[in-house]
């Protein structure tokens, strides 16, 4: 048998362009991007956790000499969100990222590790969220899901 996995997202030519409450996400998530600990790759990246009630959970990238013992920031806002506020749900993850390892035009993208703990934070809450990957060209792609990240996600 054949199976095919589907992927639906959308995609901006400007994140500017996107709704009030995403741009001042996404400002945010730049803003603590600029605070993240990168001396080595010098390759920072924010991420900005929207919750239900409208709080909002920062993280940032932070990176250690004792590689791999640093964390992304993605797993740093979700982690947090989901140890101080366990009963809240996310409704969006915002991901910014700037640095040399990407050049301006590539898409922004999260590594394996940090793809598993959207998804399963997912699973935890019982529902979807919304995923927004803006790249410094100023780009934006925005999944329903992040199942779409992971079609294959472990324990799934």
């Amino acid at each position: 048998m054949n199976y095919r996995h589907h992927i639906d997202y959308e995609l901006y030519d400007d994140w500017q362009d996107l709704e009030d409450r995403d741009v001042a996400m996404i400002k945010e998530a730049y803003s603590i991007c600029e605070q993240a600990y990168a001396p080595y790759s010098k390759f920072k990246v924010g991420a900005i956790v929207l919750l239900e009630d409208g709080s909002i959970v920062r993280g940032n990238n932070q990176e250690n000499m004792a590689y791999p013992s640093g964390l992304c920031a993605e797993r740093v806002a979700l982690f947090f969100a989901g140890a101080n506020f366990p009963n809240l749900k996310v409704e969006a993850l915002y991901i910014v990222a700037k640095g040399e390892l990407l050049n301006s035009s590539s898409l922004l993208s999260p590594c394996g590790a940090c793809r598993q703990v959207m998804v399963e934070t997912e699973m935890r809450q019982k529902s979807d969220y919304k995923v927004f990957l803006v790249s410094e060209n100023k780009k934006v792609i925005v999944f329903s899901s992040a199942k779409d990240l992971l079609p294959m996600a472990f324990g799934t």
